[in-house]
């Protein structure tokens, strides 16, 4: 038995003294591990040291202590993280190892002469922990080229899409950031309660932050500013990092697919204030589907076209070589919406408010405008840009650079056509000049398109609005003379060219004036060939003297412009509105038989225009068509020269009626 007892202390002894054997071992390889990753980072030319190093082989928990960093590299970089703690800790394999859970410290990461601004930049993160950690065991170090912000990201991303984890919280990260005395100013963005969801290989399911704060003092020329604010609700869903990283890579110059970076990004509240007063209130704010195509989406190109002597301004070429390198960019980028919520501004001159700011399918909407101006309140229902391009304005913009400080030319302005292919306005109240009286805008709408070069062959404008007649302009006197206090305007003009028949027609073409009358047009002109789409004004002119005159069809209603005239001529000439009307009439007939003389047909037009004159309230309707064909450039001239002959081209068709 005694035996058995000392036999029973021997291998309790030895099985304490592996146990610590083991341990101590285990202690010395895993400080080994950590001392081969700190030498990577030295073998490159940058400076690493760590404190203390614990390893627990029971509870496989790695501890280390007092870690610095510095690349010893431009940009200038600093890694400061106060511990390192790792539970559960296990060797995947040789290259991975895995943790249940990670907490790290007391991180401070100081960046200096970051991008063309030269930022310097610091980032404070006092706790981060980290769940269901799997990872390299040794990160991928490589030296970064000077001054290279691109590879200072591709770096990160790699380290980044190499990871998983269930998720990584952290109660605040602190941003600050110094642009020296450039406009950038400087300012500090503190971040709460973040938390990130379900990393795998790059791919992030959500992303989170209850609020952040904003300070930033503005350096402006003689009026310095400080803004602070607050951002509420910051979400972010579905984020896939590969495709950035693939659009950083030069290998991926190939990549023409638009590829999906976010799902949905949404934020809100929003509050933000200037010290001059001003205060910004936005209810919501939110982005969906962003996809990027990694051939365009060229981060570096661009970096690559800025000037790189900051004290002279870019000379023209340079400025167009941005603005190329913009539009590239930007085309390599497309957001399926985004939306702006309610927007509130405090001014000094009062309180503004948009509803809606949304950009989706091309469109760019503003809705619900109210807001003060100097005349009174400006109101305005919905305003909105149609198949607007981003990169097409950047091209448009480059190109007008190549003037060299000459006006644009005629070709170079028409570019602007390509830019965008409408705008429209609705439910306008406006302070008419400075009066109490207001204009109001129904609708005002401009569509354009089927470019030929950059000259739209096909376009539509529907205006209606009421405006007050205006005493200044010598024009409207009559119209006040006559009692009227307002002009409500209804106009419908389109206008298409078809290049199988070779025709363009005017139609349909309508305005109504309110209390006036409605005219109607309709023209239809042959032989108009596309080469008639020309900036080039020698080349404009030769196909234009090919064009031959259609059919011309007008009809007037009077809605009381007839008795508006008559009542303002009775005015001035001391007579009875019935004597007014007869004397206008005949004042038509006096010309029947000379233009008669000439076409037998206008002598019906001259009588249906003065019968229209005689009696308020009738429908005048008159129809061009040409006894054969007539150059256009012809029947303008004669119009000028000899109108008769011009009106003898056509038989014309008179008619009125109630």
């Amino acid at each position: 038995m005694k035996r058995i007892l000392i036999g029973l202390i021997v291998v309790a002894v030895l099985a304490v003294g592996g146990w610590f054997g083991f341990n101590a071992y285990a202690k010395h390889r895993a400080t080994a591990e950590v001392e081969a990753a700190f030498e990577q980072i030295r073998e490159q030319g940058g400076k690493a040291s760590h404190g203390k190093v614990e390893f627990d082989l029971r509870t496989r928990t790695l501890a280390i202590e007092d870690i610095v960093i510095d690349p010893g590299k431009q940009p200038q970089a600093q890694v400061r993280i106060a511990g390192i703690k790792g539970i559960g800790v296990r060797q995947v394999d040789e290259l991975r190892f895995s943790a249940d859970s990670i907490d790290i410290t007391g991180v401070e990461v100081a960046l200096d002469q970051i991008g063309p601004a030269k930022l310097k930049v610091s980032y404070k993160l006092p706790q981060l922990t980290i769940r269901d950690y799997a990872g390299p065991v040794h990160s991928s170090w490589t030296a970064l080229p000077d001054n290279s912000l691109i590879e200072m990201y591709r770096y990160a991303l790699d380290q980044y899409v190499g990871i998983r984890a269930s998720s990584l919280t952290a109660p605040t990260l602190t941003m600050t950031f110094d642009s020296g005395g450039s406009a950038g100013g400087s300012g500090e963005v503190t971040y709460s309660g973040l938390a990130i969801q379900n990393i795998v290989h790059g791919k992030v399911d959500a992303m989170k932050a209850d609020r952040a704060t904003i300070s930033i003092d503005v350096k402006q020329p003689g009026k310095p500013d400080r803004l602070t604010g607050e951002l509420s609700n910051i979400a972010v869903n579905d984020f896939d990092a590969t495709v950035i990283r693939a659009a950083l890579d030069p290998q991926t110059k190939a990549d023409d697919n638009y590829r999906r970076v976010y799902r949905q990004v949404s934020a809100g509240p929003y509050v933000l204030k200037s010290a001059q007063g001003v205060r910004v209130d936005i209810d919501s704010f939110s982005m969906s589907d962003i996809a990027v195509q990694p051939s365009k989406f060229r981060l570096a190109d661009l970096f690559a076209a800025l000037p790189q002597d900051k004290s002279a301004p870019p000379t023209p070429a340079q400025t167009r070589e941005i603005m190329e390198k913009l539009a590239s960019f930007y085309e390599g980028l497309r957001i399926g919406k985004i939306e702006m919520g309610k927007t509130s501004m405090a001014t000094p001159q009062g309180m503004g408010s948009i509803n809606l700011v949304r950009y989706q399918d091309g469109e760019f909407a503003i809705e619900g405008v109210d807001t003060p101006s100097p005349q009174g309140q400006f109101k305005m229902e919905r305003f909105a840009l149609k198949s607007f391009s981003v990169a097409n304005l950047m091209r448009w913009a480059a190109d007008l650079t190549k003037s060299a400080g000459r006006p644009p030319s005629p070709d170079q302005m028409l570019g602007l056509f390509g830019v965008l292919a409408g705008a429209e306005i609705k439910g306008v109240v406006a302070p008419f000049k400075t009066t109490k009286k207001l204009v109001t805008i129904d609708t005002v709408s401009l569509d354009w398109g089927q470019l030929v070069g950059s000259i739209p062959s096909k376009a539509h404008v529907v205006a209606k609005f009421v405006t007050p007649t205006d005493p200044s302009d010598p024009k409207q006197l009559p119209l006040i003379g006559a009692g009227i206090d307002k002009l409500a305007i209804d106009l419908d003009l389109g206008a298409a060219w078809t290049e199988q028949s070779n025709s363009f027609a005017l139609a349909p073409a309508t305005l109504d004036i309110g209390g006036i009358a409605k005219a109607q047009l309709g023209i239809t002109l042959g032989n108009v060939s596309r080469e008639v789409f020309s900036t080039d004004p020698a080349q404009l002119m030769g196909q234009a003297a090919r064009i031959e005159a259609g059919a011309l069809a007008f009809a007037l209603r009077d809605n009381g412009g007839v008795e508006a005239a008559a009542t303002q001529y009775a005015r001035s000439q001391n007579v009875s509105r019935d004597t007014a009307r007869q004397t206008l009439a005949d004042s038509v007939r006096v010309h029947r038989e000379e233009i008669a003389s000439a076409n037998p047909d206008a002598g019906a037009a001259v009588d249906a225009i003065a019968s229209f004159i005689e009696t308020p309230g009738q429908t005048l309707v008159i129809k061009l068509t040409p006894r054969a064909k007539a150059p256009l450039m012809q029947i303008m001239q004669l119009l000028q020269t000899d109108p008769q002959s011009a009106l003898a081209q056509f038989r014309i068709e008179a008619s009125t009626g109630l």
